[in-house]
């Protein structure tokens, strides 16, 4: 047990659940974005999140966390605010999200590009998250380690690749967990690892560029 687990996070607003952990789900998606700016965000609130999130700020919260603030950042009061002046549209919709924990929220961007992207995570008490799902395709991680996503198809010998590459090139990297989501078999997969240290930048330019990797990204411990 640390310090954060006995008093909570450093944050602003009335509740560490509804508050700081929404600041730290917004960031997850943040980082899906590779810290770009969206023009639209739809964003579903399901169980006690919908039913308080006006009055416990996780609207501000979640938006504040989508635009990279921190959960003892004082924009967060102005969240709502600040997204509108940067041309941000959003919506939150409430809607039951059957099997989900009751704090979840299922975020889906669209970039100046015309990309898009999601993530669905909940709030799970003290600050600390728990993520379910990138792009609709399971995940287990809490963002406490810096975790290296890598979306791909699912072929014969990528998971090998991309760990062969890890164990010779970056030999100094501890990976403390290790998940594997696919939509069917030989369809889009994404793998989760989670490492104890912080990976250099050039670990995920080499992935990108293995066979059958269709994209790859970093979320450093938040």
């Amino acid at each position: 047990m640390n310090v954060f687990d006995i008093i909570g996070p450093v944050m602003i607003g009335p509740s560490s659940s509804h508050t700081a952990g929404a600041v730290r789900i917004g960031r997850v998606v943040n980082k899906l974005m590779d810290g770009q700016t969206p023009e639209k965000l739809e964003i579903v609130l399901s169980g006690s999140f919908a039913q308080t999130y006006r009055g416990h700020g996780t609207d501000r919260a979640l938006l504040a966390g989508i635009m990279g603030f921190r959960s003892d950042s004082a924009e967060i009061r102005d969240a709502l605010e600040i997204a509108k002046e940067r041309g941000i549209s959003y919506e939150f919709i409430k809607r039951d999200i059957p099997g989900a924990h009751p704090n979840t929220a299922r975020i889906t961007y669209t970039l100046a590009d015309g990309s898009t992207g999601s993530a669905q995570a909940a709030s799970v008490g003290g600050g600390n998250i728990r993520v379910d799902l990138i792009n609709g395709m399971k995940v287990d991680f809490s963002g406490e380690s810096n975790t290296l996503l890598v979306m791909h198809l699912d072929r014969p010998g990528v998971i090998a690749a991309v760990t062969t590459l890890m164990r010779w090139e970056y030999a100094d990297l501890n990976i403390c967990n290790f998940h594997l989501s696919r939509e069917q078999r030989g369809g889009n997969a994404i793998m989760t690892i989670e490492i104890d240290n912080m990976p250099p930048e050039t670990l995920i330019e080499d992935v990108r560029k293995l066979d059958h990797v269709t994209n790859a990204m970093l979320i450093r411990r938040l």
